[in-house]
């Protein structure tokens, strides 16, 4: 019989990936999300009716015990950057995590993974990070069975990191930053797809795993490397403490006004916070290499998708080609 799993939050960025991924192998896919009619090209993952997104949301019990029964494996990829409206860190993280992996267990389901993040600390000064923390505890206290991944900064085709940096550099000769020294093991998407799909089958250990990929790199090198790769010069300017501060309150004072029309992602206190600390895998911790997988480097995905943001886009190797057999001629 065709499995079922439940993916809360399966249309986000990561969700997505997973989708598709278990889709291939065989699954039968609920892709839990608040709108469901905004995410109908998940069906494609599949053949008809394999893959169906459905209605959820996780700060709702009833709605999640829907989505969850039956399921043999649940998979919750939910998180926030920034808060907004009722989607705060602690009712989505902490108790939405919890709510989460206590439904599976009262339900029977088989397998539970949970999506956390590295740096998910209780003793952080990022709010962001403690509810990340909170809800790992939640989630080991209801199913201590769980598959927790702890992923650094994803990268991938529809990434808001170098997409959204790329971005600014058509628009200024500028590329203002925050905690310019601070360390990034950026990770391929698909690679943590990957993980969390072996889990939802039983072949990963219950435990915690923290996801780097092979690279470890300054805020300031990702920068120089995407810069690298979209074929621009843009001078990196790293914005002191108070700058970066008043930035973020000017962007929270927006967010404000606009009654949440616009919705702080750029930058806020508390990532600032975040900023301040090491991104990267902890010495000791079970990861890739325990589960038998090699992340794939940075250097193979950027150039497959932030071609688009090159001057000359798409035909950008055509031109740099024929600048070359001008300047041998």
């Amino acid at each position: 019989m065709t499995k079922l799993v439940t993916i809360i939050g399966g249309s986000g960025f990561l969700g997505r990936y997973i989708a598709r991924r278990l889709a291939q192998a065989g699954w039968r896919v609920r892709v839990a999300t608040r709108r469901p009619s905004q995410n109908l090209q998940v069906r494609t993952y599949g053949v008809v009716g394999q893959v169906e997104p459905v209605l959820c949301n996780i700060r709702d019990e009833g709605s999640l015990r829907a989505v969850i029964a039956g399921a043999d494996a649940v998979i919750n990829c939910v998180g926030i950057l920034a808060e907004t409206g009722k989607n705060q860190f602690g009712a989505v993280q902490a108790e939405g995590a919890g709510r989460v992996a206590r439904l599976a267990a009262e339900a029977g389901v088989a397998r539970l993974v949970q999506i956390s993040a590295i740096g998910a600390d209780a003793a952080s000064d990022s709010e962001y990070a403690r509810t990340k923390a909170a809800g790992e505890e939640a989630v080991t206290a209801a199913f201590p069975g769980a598959v927790i991944l702890r992923p650094s900064i994803m990268f991938g085709p529809e990434d808001q990191f170098f997409n959204r940096f790329a971005g600014m550099t058509r628009l200024s000769p500028f590329l203002p930053i925050a905690s310019a020294s601070t360390l990034f093991q950026p990770v391929y998407v698909d690679d943590v797809a990957k993980v969390a799909v072996m889990a939802a089958q039983g072949t990963v250990a219950a435990g915690t795993y923290e996801l780097g990929g092979p690279d470890v790199k300054s805020f300031r090198d990702l920068m120089q490397m995407m810069l690298t790769e979209v074929r621009r010069h843009r001078v990196i300017i790293n914005m002191p403490g108070f700058m970066a501060r008043m930035v973020a309150r000017l962007l929270g004072v927006a967010q404000f006004l606009t009654a949440g029309l616009f919705t702080n992602t750029v930058l806020t206190h508390d990532q600032l916070r975040n900023l301040a600390r090491d991104n990267v895998v902890s010495e000791g911790a079970q990861g890739f290499a325990d589960l038998g997988v090699e992340p794939v480097p940075m250097e193979m995905v950027l150039p497959g998708y932030l071609w688009r943001f090159r001057p000359a886009g798409q035909y950008t190797a055509i031109r740099e080609s024929a600048d070359g057999l001008r300047r041998e001629g």
